[in-house]
């Protein structure tokens, strides 16, 4: 009898087990996508690549912006020196020279200033009394504030900052008071 019992209730399991099987084989086959469902994965799939080429195209339009924007920099740059040689040649000039002489340098002066102006080229306006600022000056040195209201503040500018169409090329060379 116990044997007839053992018997049956394997014979239940192995029922039980058959049941649980084709329920989980008949889930595989209704799995299978259906044809809107891959046409909506394929069309998914379609709108995010468009998507990513239509970004693709408007960061290389700008990368394409900012060099030619930036094409000249290094060509700026070595020009600046030439521009505060004639600053000094005609600082020179005024104290000694001839004033026809100090003329004419200031002409060319003018005329190559503009070119670079024209080609986006700006000096910083810093003056004495301007708090200091990391993204646009460079302190060459501290100096004892004359007053107290020049502490932390650009006391005297030694040499002109230039911006390249907002970008700063050179930072203005300035003296701090502390």
């Amino acid at each position: 009898m116990e044997n007839q019992d053992i018997n049956e209730e394997s014979i239940n399991n192995q029922e039980v087990n058959n049941i649980q099987d084709e329920a989980v084989s008949g889930d595989n086959v209704t799995a299978a996508p259906s044809a809107e469902e891959l046409l909506a994965e394929e069309k998914d799939r379609y709108i995010r690549l468009y998507a990513e080429f239509e970004n693709y195209k408007k960061r290389t339009t700008k990368e394409k912006m900012e060099f030619f924007q930036y094409a000249n920099q290094d060509m700026m740059v070595s020009m600046l020196g030439v521009l505060d040689d004639f600053e000094r040649a005609l600082k020179e000039i005024a104290k000694n020279g001839n004033p026809s002489d100090l003329q004419g340098v200031e002409l060319i002066y003018q005329k190559f200033k503009n070119k670079l102006t024209e080609k986006g080229l700006k000096a910083m306006e810093v003056n004495a009394g301007d708090t200091f600022n990391v993204d646009f000056h460079e302190a060459i040195t501290q100096i004892p504030a004359p007053s107290e209201e020049l502490k932390g503040k650009i006391v005297d500018v030694i040499e002109t900052g230039y911006t390249l169409s907002d970008k700063v090329i050179r930072f203005a060379k300035v003296v701090t008071g502390n």
